[in-house]
């Protein structure tokens, strides 16, 4: 997938990004570099590969360092929620607006 100069002009209106003439060149070759990468990682087979947590455990076995899942905080929502103007059954109320 190959980006033309127009891309690149919508890309960076859509960022906000002012960029020159030659700033727009520079722009298309990183970004079709970048798009050329990704055409060849998508065209290697990964069938049967399991998906790795971290790059070592390809290399050596990485024990998980896992915490036990408990509750170490108060639920305080009454006190959360006395500074929000509008409150119904536990819920803060906003204003609509999607009609």
């Amino acid at each position: 997938m190959a980006l033309n100069p127009n891309d690149v002009s919508r890309i960076a209106l859509l960022a906000r990004l002012e960029l020159q003439p030659s700033e727009q060149a520079a722009m298309l070759v990183q970004l079709n570099g970048f798009f050329d990468i990704v055409e060849r990682m998508r065209a290697v087979d990964t069938t049967g590969v399991a998906p790795l947590y971290t790059p070592l455990s390809a290399v050596q076995d990485v024990a998980l360092r896992l915490r036990d899942d408990a509750v170490t905080e108060v639920v305080e929502r009454e006190v959360n929620q006395r500074s929000a103007p509008a409150v119904e059954a536990g819920f803060f109320l906003v204003p609509r607006v999607i009609e």
